[in-house]
């Protein structure tokens, strides 16, 4: 009767044991980690866009007077 008492508290293996797989990043600061990502992506495309130089400007419409433009701002 010792040796049934034994059996019952073993607990028997059916099938294939999956082993438990540890996440890369740690479910509560993954959100966290994704803003910082984002954040840094969206600064740096601010950086390169603002430092670039820009193109030379195109011609003036037609019938543009430029030198009554510059009086007017004077005045």
């Amino acid at each position: 009767m010792a040796k049934k008492s034994n059996k019952s508290n073993r607990e028997r293996k059916i099938g294939k044991q999956s082993v438990a797989k540890k996440p890369l990043i740690d479910p509560k600061y993954k959100s966290t980690i994704w803003t910082v990502i984002i954040l840094i992506v969206l600064l740096i495309f601010f950086i390169v866009n603002n430092t670039r130089k820009e193109p030379e400007q195109g011609p003036y419409p037609p019938n543009y007077n430029p030198t009554h433009s510059q009086t007017n701002s004077v005045n």
